[in-house]
């Protein structure tokens, strides 16, 4: 029953990842490369943003955005100067993250929290797309001179979210735990939880060093201030929702009220700001029991 659950789930993630790629013209991609700080680079193109570690022992991708895209990514990566790929980390399973896997995951050693080994799986994709190495809290790396940590944050995006610490460069890639400057999905069909998600972020503004850059799941290279007006966003519109239905309110009702105009450009993102609403709603009301669902 359990399995059944978890491939249900694992579907229903799939077909939204899917739904999203559907809308993508990715002959019009372009794939934008900026530094972020000592040999840390970020990617950016359609999907989940990608981190490169360059050096002399190689490179370590975090992530590897759609299939379609990897000819693009592998000439940026070209431009970079090293064409070694020696690791490429998954900070989640979504096919937005994912999706180059049976690409570079040629010759490359894949490494990912055991669930995202478990929910990739279930698509039954080539060997080469699947995580070799797995683990349940975290690992580290020491390459490129320096240790990489590669932490689980369980429940928050999904049940398999990993962030990436680049310690020396003071770089971390925060995977889908952070969407910088707009709403967030939280697949609630596959683990995740809008108050795990608030945790897991307060938990990382008290031990993150002020002058850290940011590598977010989707927006723009970010630092902590961009971390603190999302968590504090957050708050706020959990709140707001949180409140209203211990007014008796129906998700109908909460929806057409709407969120404070303060947040209007927070759901100009795939998530719209209607959206968020039914996904909070719906995280809040399922430890309620259901009660007043709406849904």
């Amino acid at each position: 029953m359990k399995r059944l659950a978890y491939t249900c789930a694992t579907a229903i993630a799939v077909f939204w990842c899917v739904a999203v790629w559907a809308q993508i013209d990715f002959a019009r991609v372009e794939i934008r490369t900026t530094h972020v700080a000592g040999n840390i680079y970020m990617l950016k193109g359609a999907g989940g943003n990608i981190g490169v570690s360059v050096g002399d022992d190689g490179m370590l991708l975090v992530d590897s955005q759609f299939a379609p895209l990897a000819e693009k990514i592998r000439n940026a990566l070209k431009a970079l100067g090293e064409d070694s790929l020696k690791f490429l980390v998954n900070t989640h399973f979504h096919g937005d993250h994912t999706g180059g896997n049976a690409v570079f995951g040629i010759g490359t050693h894949i490494i990912s929290h055991a669930k995202v080994r478990k929910r990739l799986q279930l698509e039954s994709p080539p060997k080469a797309a699947l995580p070799v190495v797995t683990f349940d809290d975290s690992l580290s790396l020491h390459f490129n001179d320096e240790e990489i940590r590669v932490s689980h944050f369980p429940n928050g995006h999904t049940d398999g979210d990993s962030v990436v610490f680049f310690t020396e460069s003071n770089v971390v890639h925060m995977g889908d735990l952070f969407f910088s400057g707009r709403f967030p999905y939280v697949d609630l069909n596959s683990g995740g939880d809008v108050e795990g998600l608030i945790r897991h972020i307060e938990k990382l503004l008290t031990e993150l060093p002020p002058d850290v850059k940011l590598i977010p799941g989707h927006g723009p290279l970010s630092d902590i201030d961009d971390l603190k007006t999302y968590h504090q966003t957050l708050v706020a519109t959990t709140d707001i929702i949180r409140d209203r239905i211990a007014e008796g309110k129906s998700l109908e009702e909460i929806k057409a009220a709407g969120l404070p105009r303060k947040w209007r450009s927070w759901g100009a993102g795939f998530i719209s700001a209607e959206r968020w609403i039914e996904i909070v709603h719906r995280s809040l009301t399922a430890k309620m029991g259901g009660a007043r669902s709406g849904s």
